[in-house]
């Protein structure tokens, strides 16, 4: 098996804004893993909010390039549990390592990962559409530039009320909102009511990820689902999101990929907690891999590629909100490069 690195950087199509930060360009790691004719991808961003850099990741596989190379890929579950003792501190380089894994293995039992995993594409959630922090004018532009039966909008401002009712006025599609831990328990419940009114299907991390306490009394009192996003990291944390999040939406660059996903969604279930699998900005490399876990969620967020002007992959692809797959095995990821 041989290790091969695309760094790119992915370029937005409008500014993207949070909370927190704003950017127009996704540095991100593209992860060739090449057997004989296949070759299996996988991705993960850079991300200043968890301290992780392109170079930082490419450093860390040279590192242990050898020992990725000599591993005979027949598990990607395997594949992952080898590499976790040198990756425990590195969850979004062992995403993309765990994604090409599956890919890699998908591809060599030929068929489609879904498949190769006993799942059928039956009952898939629709993905919304991500509408970042903006002037409202600006917001209104991105919905009619991109007409979408689902809209996550991103909130965290001093007047997000206003904003969800204005653009209220200019589609009657599904909202959903995020506030990216910006609110607290008593402005949640507040907001809440009047959010429901305004067609929000949920609220999204309204509180700061450690307020563990708040999130009981929010989960008790808002008239809304709560969604668990930066409260839901890893997969200790899902026992702790019970009776106090709805749903929980996890990251496969947070959670260290594919593997821990399904153990995640697996544990979720079992709890009576909804699922969701949330994107981060990437290429198709990463859209794609989240496609396939498509038949065990609720919920899903899965636009990263569609803010891109420059995606250098391609893959399963939206349309009006539906993922549609390549007639490809693995994941269906190629690169344009």
């Amino acid at each position: 098996m041989r290790l091969i690195l695309h760094p790119v950087e992915l370029h937005l199509k409008h500014t993207f804004s949070i909370s927190r930060e704003s950017r127009d360009m996704q540095p991100s790691l593209i992860i060739e893993l090449k057997d004989g004719k296949h070759s299996g991808f996988g991705e993960a961003t850079s991300n200043t909010y968890y301290k992780v850099t392109v170079p930082g990741m490419c450093s860390r596989l040279e590192e242990l390039r050898s020992k990725i190379e000599a591993y005979p890929l027949f598990s990607a579950e395997d594949f992952w549990t080898y590499m976790h003792p040198e990756l425990a501190d590195h969850p979004f380089l062992q995403c993309a390592l765990d994604m090409a894994a599956h890919d890699l293995a998908a591809q060599k039992a030929g068929k489609p990962l879904y498949q190769h995993w006993g799942l059928q594409l039956q009952n898939l959630p629709m993905s919304n559409f991500t509408i970042g922090i903006a002037s409202v004018d600006e917001m209104v532009e991105k919905m009619k530039e991109q007409p979408w039966p689902i809209y996550k909008i991103k909130l965290g401002t001093s007047d997000d009320l206003a904003i969800v009712r204005a653009l209220r006025k200019h589609t009657d599609s599904l909202f959903r909102v995020d506030a990216n831990c910006a609110w607290t328990a008593e402005q949640t419940i507040a907001y809440a009511p009047e959010l429901k009114k305004l067609g929000v299907e949920f609220i999204e991390q309204p509180l700061p990820a450690e307020q563990w306490e708040a999130m009981e009394e929010v989960y008790r009192k808002s008239v809304l689902p709560i969604v668990a996003d930066e409260s839901c990291r890893i997969e200790s944390d899902v026992k702790n999101c019970h009776h106090r999040f709805h749903v929980v939406n996890i990251k496969l660059t947070k959670c260290a990929g594919l593997s821990p996903a399904r153990r995640m969604i697996a544990e979720a279930k079992s709890l009576g907690i909804q699922t969701m699998v949330g994107c981060m900005t990437e290429s198709s490399v990463g859209i794609s891999a989240i496609g396939h876990l498509l038949p065990l969620l609720d919920y899903v967020d899965m636009d990263g590629a569609l803010l891109l002007s420059n995606d250098p992959a391609e893959g399963v692809q939206l349309k009006d909100g539906h993922a549609i797959f390549p007639h490809r095995n693995g994941t269906g990821a190629q690169l344009k490069l």
